[in-house]
Parts: structure tokens; C-alpha cells; sequence
């Protein structure tokens, strides 16, 4: 497990109805704040710009905020004051009374249905959050021993594991919600197809023109289609040459195939490129091919990352970064990602790195 869930991401405009009174008051306190300061209620829209709807000065440590809403969305609440440690968190805003405490860390949002079933994960996450912090901190003594440093790295691994745990149950128990639709939309990357494909049905007919789930349902439908088991989907694109190249030309041919997803700009790919290389040279002779399928906006820049890695298997592209053709036909969200393919074209694995990828390819290469 190497990514973090992250509860409060970009937010997105929810179309879920909201029924019962027909506005909404927000009453609560912010940490650290002193009468005369301002809390804002923003929403994020476009490209992340944060967009305010309303706000309220503090007195005697509170603050009231009161509006109609006619759908439920998710917002931010902000607090930004001269020389005092900024603050937001997310919520929903729907009509009825919500109650708010927002703090350094163990922001609440209570008193209606979505927010009420928001708190319960967040409560969960903000603690397992709190347990990764002091992991992480301990990782900077400078004391620990090579033994005691890999056994911290292997807390904080559990520990996200953990939190993704609580963000996909949470996504079950709330998926005919805003709460679990906007978890879904902003998580589905981390989830896996056999995770993802029960919920589609699950889905109220309300977001059924939505665009965030008209691309995840087909992002779905292309992670069933390209998953463990499935045969390779092919696809055409030029080499740093210049040359007319297939997938199946390497693929299918009796090698076990290792597909990269990758680009020069992406750091966590250029860290994982000198693994595939020892992987790569102790592994080719046995029947171990590597091909690099490249996100670059440019040739050179492409061509300028294959000499400074040092990559030395094939490597195609389309130069059409996130409209990478075959990212598409992949439903790659994120890079690296890697897809083993045994010597008769069958997916065997996706998404591995380090030792499980390295176990991965012996058990291959084995049962050639």
C-alpha cells in the first residue's frame, strides 16, 4: 500500500435533494480564534479555485452563518486571520441546523444526515491521522537503527491501510448518499474493480447524468475489461524514433511482459525506474521484457528522460500526456503503474512495485 486516503480532496457539486427545512444555520467555534475574526463558507469549483458563499464574524467565540440551499454539496469552511494558523475543513452544506468546531486537528460537523454520517469516517480518519503523524515523527530520529527505521515504515503502511479501509467501507455504507458519492469520486483510484463494480448499480438514479460518475462507471467498465485474468487489450503508438509500434508486438510471444506507465515528470516513477532496471537485467535472459508506456507531453522531453534513467527496454508513446491512449484503455489514474502480462497474453497482476513486483515476475518467469 503506498498511498495515503485523503478525506477532505478537491470538492465536487453533489445533486443529491435535500428535503425538510428549507434553510440552513451553522453555528460553531474555530481553535485559537479571538472575537472580530472571520470565517468563510467556500466552495471549490473549476480548477480548485475556492469561491465564497458566505460568512460571519466571531463574537464571544462563535460564529452563525445562515442561507438556503437547495441541493446538498460539499464545502469548505475557512479561517485565515493575520498571524494565526489557517484553517479549513469540508462539510456538507444542506439545509437544517449544523453544528461545527473547527481545530488544529479534530475538526466536527454534526447535526444533519449527511454531515452526521460524514463525522463518523472522519472521526476514524483524523485519528488514525493523528497515530501517522507521530509515525512519521519518529521517523526523524535520527537514533533508530536500519531494523527499528523498516519496522516504523511498516506501522505507517498499516496505518494507511487502515485509512483506506475506513474510506471504502465508509463509501459502502453511504453510497446511496452525497456522503458516499463524494467519497467515491474522490477515492475510486485507490479502490479495486472487484470494490468498485458492486457499487455501480448502487448509485441513485439522481446522479445518473453526473459527470464525475458517467467517467468513473466507464473507467470501471475499462478496469474490468483490462483486470487479473483478462487478455492484454492492444494498442498503437510511435517509438522516441519516431516508429510505428504495438503492444502486441512484445506481448504474446511466450516472454512475460512488464507494461510501465510512466513519464519523465513523474518523480515517483523516475524513483521507481532504477528497481525495474536491476529487475530488468537479472531477469532478460530468462524471458523478462520490459515496455515503457509513456504520459510525456514532448519528444524531447521524453527522449531526454529515457538517457538520463538510463532505460535501455523499448519504450513507446503518443505524447498526449493524461489522454494517453493507452493509459485510457488501461484506466490508468495514476503513474507509475506497472501490468504484468505472462508469455500467452494474459494479465497476471497490475499495480505492483518493490518485493511484490520482484515475486511476482519469478513466479512468471517459473511457470513458463
Amino acid at each position: 500500500m503506498k498511498k495515503i486516503v485523503y478525506l477532505f480532496t478537491a470538492a465536487s457539486l453533489l445533486t443529491a435533494c435535500n428535503s425538510g427545512n428549507s434553510s440552513y444555520t451553522i453555528t460553531g467555534s474555530v481553535e485559537g480564534a479571538s472575537d472580530g475574526d472571520s470565517v468563510y463558507l467556500q466552495q471549490k469549483v473549476g480548477n480548485r479555485q475556492l469561491v465564497r458563499l458566505n460568512s460571519a464574524a466571531i463574537s464571544n467565540g462563535k460564529f452563525t452563518i445562515k442561507g438556503e440551499q437547495d441541493s446538498t454539496i460539499n464545502c469548505y469552511l475557512t479561517y485565515n486571520a493575520p498571524g494565526k494558523e489557517a484553517l479549513m475543513m469540508d462539510f456538507f452544506l444542506e439545509n437544517g441546523k449544523i453544528d461545527i468546531e473547527l481545530t488544529h486537528n479534530n475538526d466536527v460537523a454534526t447535526g444533519t444526515p449527511n454531515n452526521d454520517a460524514y463525522q463518523e469516517i472522519r472521526a476514524q480518519l483524523n485519528d488514525l491521522n493523528r497515530q501517522l503523524t507521530v509515525t512519521f515523527s519518529a521517523l526523524g530520529d535520527t537514533a533508530l537503527t536500519a531494523e527499528q527505521r523498516q519496522q516504523r515504515q511498516k506501522e505507517m503502511e498499516e496505518i494507511q491501510e487502515k485509512m483506506m479501509k475506513v474510506t471504502i467501507d465508509g463509501i459502502k455504507k453511504n453510497i446511496a448518499n452525497a456522503v458516499g458519492i463524494h467519497l467515491l469520486k474522490q477515492n475510486f483510484i485507490y479502490m479495486d474493480v472487484d470494490d468498485l463494480e458492486p457499487l455501480m448499480s448502487q448509485i441513485p438514479a439522481n446522479y445518473a447524468n453526473d459527470a464525475g460518475i458517467v467517467r468513473l462507471k466507464d473507467n470501471v467498465a475499462r478496469l474490468r475489461a483490462t483486470a487479473v485474468g483478462q487478455k492484454f487489450t492492444d494498442f498503437n503508438m510511435i517509438t522516441p524514433e519516431g516508429l510505428s509500434v504495438k503492444l502486441s508486438d512484445y506481448v504474446g510471444k511466450g516472454q512475460v511482459v512488464l507494461v510501465d506507465f510512466w513519464a519523465s515528470w513523474c518523480g515517483p516513477c523516475r524513483r521507481e525506474i532504477p528497481h525495474i532496471l536491476d529487475l530488468y537485467e537479472r531477469n532478460k535472459k530468462a524471458g523478462f521484457v520490459v515496455v515503457g508506456v509513456s504520459l510525456d507531453h514532448t519528444l524531447e522531453d521524453w527522449q531526454k528522460g529515457i538517457e538520463r534513467l538510463g532505460i535501455t527496454w523499448p519504450q513507446m508513446s503518443d505524447l498526449k500526456f493524461w489522454n494517453s491512449e493507452g493509459a485510457r484503455l488501461y484506466a490508468v489514474s495514476s503513474i507509475p503503474h506497472t501490468v504484468l502480462i505472462d508469455g500467452e497474453g494474459t494479465i497476471i497482476a497490475r499495480g505492483l512495485d518493490g518485493k511484490d513486483l520482484d515475486e511476482a515476475v519469478a513466479k512468471a518467469l517459473n511457470n513458463k
